[in-house]
């Protein structure tokens, strides 16, 4: 069960545990940021027009490039 939960999947992309946690961090963090950028959007449609949208793209461009 250890193996499976926290050793395969990091091995699976040749990363040690914390390597994959300090990655998985780089990613989680600015969907945070945009994730707070959308709920001020939602109130105020002026405020932050492309922040998560920008941060999206960013995002999604560097998950392509580690495919």
């Amino acid at each position: 069960m250890f193996q499976r939960l926290f050793v395969a999947h990091p091995a699976s992309v040749n990363e040690s545990y914390f390597q994959h946690q300090r990655v998985a961090l780089s990613f989680a963090l600015p969907l945070l940021t945009a994730a707070g950028a959308a709920l001020v959007h939602a109130v105020i449609p002026g405020l932050c027009e492309r922040t998560a949208s920008n941060i999206v793209r960013q995002l999604c461009a560097r998950l392509e490039k580690r495919c």
